[in-house]
């Protein structure tokens, strides 16, 4: 039984918003998934999160479908960050070479250090302006 795909979308403050897709992230999916994502971009989201770590298989068609979503949330000025990839994503990613082209990290503890180091050094050089 194929489970459907729930996303879960949590306001980690007004610029970050995280998107944890559950089950298989197929072509059955990939259309709901896009969505949420041009929601979070509509909305205004700066950084977005995508947070793999229930999902247990993504195909090509899910990976076509983060393609898009990256290109979506660079053209409205903003970043896309996945976390939390198993195995066999990652060896999609790697085969795709599509590691090099989204920011992986391999937990979401590991990412949110890295935004929080971020967002400190750009409210850092805004109040010195």
């Amino acid at each position: 039984m194929i489970s459907n795909l729930q996303l879960i979308i949590q306001s980690m403050s007004p610029i970050i918003k995280v998107v944890q897709p559950s089950g298989i992230l197929d072509s059955t999916k990939t259309s709901q998934f896009r969505q949420e994502i041009s929601e979070l971009v509509e909305g205004q989201a700066d950084w977005i999160v995508i947070d793999f770590k229930d999902v247990t298989f993504m195909d090509s068609s899910g990976l076509g479908a983060l393609v898009i979503s990256l290109k979506t949330v660079r053209s409205a000025g903003a970043e896309l960050f996945i976390c939390s990839i198993n195995e066999q994503i990652k060896m999609l990613f790697e085969l795709t070479s599509m590691d090099r082209v989204f920011e992986i990290f391999s937990s979401f503890e590991e990412l949110e250090e890295k935004l929080l180091k971020r967002f400190s050094n750009e409210s850092g050089k805004s109040k010195k302006t």
